[in-house]
């Protein structure tokens, strides 16, 4: 039997479902839609396939939308059984729907909806379907996602003041199910992430009143849960856990106890923030940004090697042409997704995927170009964000760190554009534009003095920080010399100010390993990530700083709860212990080979599995011998 998709203009599906996720952020009783343009989906659409039928077959079309079946000449009504052939013969659905994407559901032995029909939006030229694995039965609706769920009860219960404290094993995204003992009455419900945040009612995200008929709350981030003016007697409470079912194909044990809890905090803090996108965390923001989602493809590929996340989150990232603001508003974050599709093809060979986003990688690299100062530098305009990271930087003029994205992404077109076996003129004119690039961001922005890149050549004043010389390490912009001369003038300097986000620490972290200093890397993810741990985290942080004390460690953005909990950029340590420590790396991912090139003196035993491709690979160390399967 044949399987059966519902199928969508490629691309509606993932701007509509973005849309949703983008304007689901709820803070102290009031919605918060996210501040960037909301990319729409198409309302018409047509579905088109040619057959050669051998004998007469039957199909019917199914459909949320409105709108009618064309087989030969003849049209006919959804949900319609409609019998043709033998012989040649077009079939076209058209469809339209004002609340949602159109989508169709074709059954039938022969003439049956697959990613081998294309779509029309009267704009455009025909274009693959789009479809998910998540949606093959004609009962469904894919503007509705299903989550799957698993129940958790508390795991402790107390009286506190004039009300009932509730904590669960650790953090969730969950809806809380309230089942009154004594007959329904009005009852107000504090969630937090911390059970500091839970008993603040002024200053909590999330403070719900439960459905009078179903007892539930809104789903939401949540570890504590306290219940004013209530008693532990009167009530039950329990949270229905909602997610994305992507299977985790990674697993890691060794003799080191801290690193194995790392992993799995890691592990569980990304699963959190893996749903129908990457988002940043399940508390605030729960928005789809590139920056986040950038590194979330690297975790990915060694945790769940789940391509669909990926493709969902670049399709909904990038939105339609033409494009008139930077992605998330953030100059740096366009250039993360183009950056993001080098990754995902590294990693799954992707090339289908690349080649139908491929035109809109060209048009964001123009739009990029518009912005381009005498020297070849992106610049922003009035209203774009430069951000790189929370940090103290030189912002006059053309940022450094900046450059370095951009000129990985003129390296980038110049890698993908040869894949795709695109004409040989336009490979060569982006590879002389990286060439070109890179040579003025060093006679501009290396100072010989100091041994590192300065942010600003305008300002003047030498600002040397460590994201730019990261990035020159990590896109091969630096010589071997320079890079050498970064490790020790800035990466090993106490004198540069440190980076105290998860987010900037993994780029940190894999510009020491891959200059060889897995040492420093081994001990600083015991201290940073295991500081957390030592602070109680459950999931891992937006950002850490040990210096700032436990009264104030979850503030953050001027807000006493600001600091998200559960954040996906913070899962890093899976990359870096995967990559680096275990050694492994993908060397064609079409073909499912790779190598390994592990650190065994980091352990007396190891046992893991890592996903390549559809393979599994199972890397064992007793302190004595080394086997490896798959």
């Amino acid at each position: 039997m044949n399987t059966c998709y519902w199928i969508w203009y490629h691309g509606d599906f993932e701007l509509y479902h973005a849309m949703k996720q983008n304007f689901s952020r709820v803070e102290r009783g009031y919605g918060w839609p996210a501040f960037w343009k909301s990319e729409g989906f198409r309302n018409r659409v047509v579905f088109r396939k040619e057959y050669t039928l051998e004998e007469e077959t039957t199909f019917c079309v199914y459909s949320k939308a409105v709108g009618y079946v064309l087989a030969g000449e003849k049209k006919y009504p959804f949900g319609t059984k409609i019998t043709c052939g033998p012989g040649k013969i077009k079939i076209s659905v058209h469809a339209g729907r004002i609340e949602a994407f159109p989508s169709i559901y074709i059954k039938g032995e022969v003439i049956y909806s697959d990613k081998t029909w294309f779509a029309e939006d009267y704009t455009n030229p025909p274009a693959a379907a789009g479809y998910s694995r998540y949606f093959t039965d004609e009962k469904q609706d894919p503007s509705v996602w299903d989550y799957s769920e698993a129940v958790y009860m508390p795991v402790s219960a107390e009286n506190y003041e004039q009300g009932v404290l509730y904590g669960f094993e650790t953090e969730l995204t969950a809806v809380l199910e309230i089942e009154y003992k004594n007959g329904y009455r009005p009852l107000t419900v504090c969630c937090g992430e911390s059970k500091e945040e839970a008993l603040d009612r002024e200053h909590c995200y999330y403070s719900w009143n439960p459905d009078p008929q179903t007892g539930r709350c809104p789903r939401c981030a949540v570890r504590y849960a306290y219940i004013p003016d209530c008693r532990k007697e009167e009530i039950a409470v329990k949270a229905i856990h909602q997610y994305v079912d992507i299977p985790v194909r990674a697993r890691f044990s060794s003799n080191d106890a801290l690193l194995n809890q790392i992993w799995s905090v890691a592990e569980h803090t990304f699963k959190l923030c893996s749903g129908v996108f990457f988002i940043d965390g399940i508390k605030r923001d729960k928005w789809i940004w590139s920056g986040d989602a950038y590194q979330s493809f690297f975790v990915n590929q060694y945790l769940m090697a789940d391509p669909d996340i990926n493709r969902r989150t670049l399709l909904a990232l990038r939105g339609n042409d033409p494009l008139t603001t930077h992605i998330n508003t953030i100059l740096d974050y366009t250039l993360y997704w183009i950056l993001g599709i080098k990754s995902h093809e590294e990693a799954y060979g992707d090339l289908e995927f690349v080649g139908q986003i491929y035109p809109k990688m060209c048009t964001l690299m123009e739009f990029c170009e518009s912005q381009l100062e005498e020297h070849g530098f992106l610049t922003g305009r009035e209203g774009d964000w430069i951000f790189i990271d929370w940090a103290d930087l030189d912002k006059e003029g053309a940022l450094c760190a900046e450059q370095m994205l951009f000129a990985e992404c003129y390296h980038t077109m110049a890698v993908l554009s040869r894949k795709l076996g695109v004409e040989t003129a336009r490979c060569e004119e982006y590879q002389k534009k990286y060439e070109q690039l890179t040579k003025n961001i060093n006679t501009f922005y290396w100072d010989s003095e100091k041994g590192a890149y300065i942010d600003s050549f305008v300002s003047g004043k030498k600002h040397v920080a460590r994201h730019a010389n990261i990035f020159a390490i990590l896109f091969d912009i630096a010589d071997e010399e320079q890079k050498k001369q970064i490790v020790e003038q800035v990466l090993l300097n106490e004198q540069v100010p440190q980076i105290t986000t998860p987010y900037f620490k993994f780029y940190e972290m894999d510009a020491l390993c891959k200059m060889g200093r897995l040492e420093e890397v081994f001990v600083r993810i015991r201290e940073y990530w295991g500081g957390m741990m030592e602070r109680g985290a459950v999931t891992f942080w937006e950002e850490f700083d040990p210096a700032v004390p436990e009264e104030e460690q979850y503030d953050m953005y001027g807000d006493k709860f600001g600091k998200s909990l559960c954040h996906a950029w913070s899962a890093s340590p899976i990359y870096l212990l995967a990559k680096y420590f275990v050694g492994l790396t993908v060397t064609d991912p079409a073909k499912g080979t790779y190598e390994i090139h592990p650190h065994l003196e980091y352990f007396e035993s190891l046992d893991c599995v890592l996903p390549v491709g559809e393979k599994d690979i199972h890397i064992m160390w007793d302190g004595k011998e080394m086997k490896i399967e798959g």
